[in-house]
């Protein structure tokens, strides 16, 4: 199979040629990002969203997209400096999936539902303890009981019997 490069004057490149052209290539380079693909825009070197929306992770875009919208997502990134912008993109993915599965609460209803369970494990967890500190309290007294007498006192507990 030939290719026709359109950058060139009709130079055609076979299948061997363009292995080589692929390899000197950047590998960050391999089309346009998830948001200008699914934008259906031209994607630049000056592309905000492209470092944060690869073209693999098209349905990250696509779920960030539908709840907050490209515009806010772009206007969200500017307002930030560039070292808190991969964070943001991360929170606000959550908090479209979020968004999705409950509309009404999305990550607060999350957040909620995880603190009901802590909760429930901490309460469970002091009621362990507690059923462990009888036990432990239980086994001192058998084990205080059962412990053989000393000599000074040997017969004293048996003495009122024997009389």
């Amino acid at each position: 199979m030939e290719y026709t490069d359109p950058t060139t004057t009709g130079s055609t490149i076979g299948p061997s040629s363009s292995s080589r052209l692929a390899a000197s290539l950047p590998t960050a380079v391999k089309g346009p990002c998830a948001a200008c693909k699914i934008l259906r825009r031209r994607c630049t070197d000056k592309c905000m969203l492209a470092p944060y929306f690869p073209p693999t992770e098209t349905l990250k875009f696509i779920i960030a997209d539908k709840v907050f919208g490209a515009g806010n997502i772009v206007k969200s990134l500017q307002e930030l400096p560039e070292s808190m912008r991969a964070d943001a993109v991360s929170s606000m993915v959550y908090e479209a999936k979020a968004r999705i599965r409950d509309p009404v609460y999305g990550c607060a209803g999350a957040i909620n539902q995880l603190q009901k369970e802590l909760r429930d494990l901490q309460t469970e967890l002091a009621a362990t303890q507690a059923d462990l500190a009888i036990i432990r309290c239980q086994q001192q007294q058998l084990n205080d009981s059962m412990s053989f007498p000393d000599q000074s006192n040997l017969g004293s507990p048996w003495e009122s019997y024997w009389n």
